[in-house]
């Protein structure tokens, strides 16, 4: 035979979350100004001062995949 046994519960446990703050707009990025992918001209991580080719992320990682298969 069970027994059951009473359980104290936490009410907020399920509530909803309050309203999520906006994302931010999808223009440029505030700050310094930032250097152009050399591939695509997105918006880089790097400032416009930075020297060399300047990839973005999304280039950079496809770049790596690249030469990471070519043997």
């Amino acid at each position: 035979m069970s027994t059951l046994v009473d359980v104290d519960t936490d009410e907020t446990y399920c509530q909803t979350p309050g309203p999520i703050a906006p994302a931010p707009s999808s223009g440029a990025a505030e700050g310094p100004p930032y250097a152009e992918c050399v591939l695509c001209r997105e918006p880089t991580e790097y400032p416009e001062s930075t020297k060399g080719a300047t990839l973005c992320p999304v280039c950079a990682w496809q770049e790596a995949g690249r030469t990471a298969c070519s043997g």
